[in-house]
């Protein structure tokens, strides 16, 4: 392969620590090696790791760190030759860097490799100009825009999860948060058939699900919520429990929402431990799941769902800001009365 010389700088935007970024000119990436591909980055979509960071509670995580790993984005070169992708390529990345020879890479679990880093938050991610990253990690589309491309990773993580639940047209569904993986999560239960049902204490969250997923219940989450599920579910509990909330209150009480043989998937995570009644988890015999991130197979799979129309990525952005105004913008993100499910950073004005 030629090699590929940049003069100039780029920008990249830096956490130096928790609430303070930094907008930096630095170098481009070195010169590439075979494995390699050097991408420019167009959008980058926010998502709660992110957000947790920039509060500082976001585990496994150290300071100074280049954020962003939902990414669309554009190959400029390749380090050796290849037939997966091309310069020029519109692409989506899958921000996982795993070892390939762990137990768990060696059993086709990339997603949970004992020594994975992720871009973003291992490894210095997307929020800047110019990225170096395996060829491997690059997933194609000729029709997907930048910013369809930077929202698979979000919508894998929810397929993920329900990947892990292996729920059936006739289980009764909980998701706890409708925050952007609650909605990736249902985005993926929805093909299935089941009845479904999504709880969020944020009354603009709720609103949302409403509006956009007409075939779904939606439910502000509050005291009485346990009556709730009763009225919807025919005095029944649901048989499969996602929590997408990341939140430690809501985790240690999803257990008392799973019905007898029911299955529980935490999808969010916080720093801390979670704790619940053993006799509750036996007498229940609950199968709890964990679920990180996705697997290749998975980012292919939500591709080819948007090419053909079957999930409409449109309303999912509510924020939009250039990358030089992210760190006047992004403190407005936190706050929940602003209405946020999905801020993307653009680079550049390329759709």
């Amino acid at each position: 392969m030629e090699p590929y010389s940049l003069s100039t700088d780029m920008q990249t935007l830096i956490l130096q620590t928790p609430g303070e970024f930094t907008l930096l000119d630095t170098l481009p990436p070195p010169s590439l090696q075979p494995h390699e591909a050097l991408v420019r980055v167009h959008r980058i979509g926010v998502c709660g790791t992110d957000l947790h960071a920039y509060r500082g509670r976001q585990p496994f995580f150290s300071y100074p760190r280049i954020l962003g790993h939902e990414l669309g984005v554009e190959v400029v070169a390749l380090g050796g030759p290849t037939d997966r992708v091309q310069v020029g390529d519109r692409c989506a990345v899958e921000p996982y860097l795993n070892c390939g020879h762990c137990i768990a890479c060696r059993r086709g679990k990339s997603n949970c490799c004992a020594t994975l880093h992720v871009l973003g938050v291992h490894a210095d991610g997307g929020m800047c100009e110019l990225l170096t990253v395996p060829i491997h990690k690059l997933h194609v589309s000729t029709q997907l825009t930048f910013e369809q491309l930077a929202l698979v990773e979000t919508l894998a993580i929810g397929a993920h999860a329900v990947e892990r639940a292996n729920p059936q047209p006739d289980d009764t569904v909980l998701i706890i948060g409708a925050g952007p993986i609650g909605l990736a999560v249902l985005e993926s239960i929805r093909p299935l058939g089941c009845t479904v049902v999504v709880a969020d204490r944020e009354e603009k969250r709720v609103a949302f699900v409403r509006h956009q997923f007409a075939n779904s219940t939606a439910l502000q989450a509050g005291d009485a919520l346990l009556d709730q599920f009763h009225q919807v579910f025919n005095d029944n509990l649901p048989t499969v429990v996602f929590d997408a909330t990341g939140n430690p209150a809501s985790m240690n009480q999803a257990i008392d929402y799973v019905a007898p043989g029911g299955v529980l998937v935490y999808v969010g995570l916080f720093q801390g431990n979670l704790t619940f009644s053993d006799p509750l988890f036996h007498r229940k015999e609950i199968t709890l799941l964990s679920s990180r991130n996705a697997l290749p197979a998975t980012f292919r799979h939500l591709i080819d769902r948007i090419e053909r129309g079957d999930i409409n990525t449109a309303p999912w952005i509510t924020h939009r800001v250039a990358l030089v105004d992210v760190p006047l913008e992004f403190p407005h993100w936190l706050d929940p009365a602003n209405g946020v499910i999905k801020a993307m950073i653009e680079i550049d004005n390329a759709s």
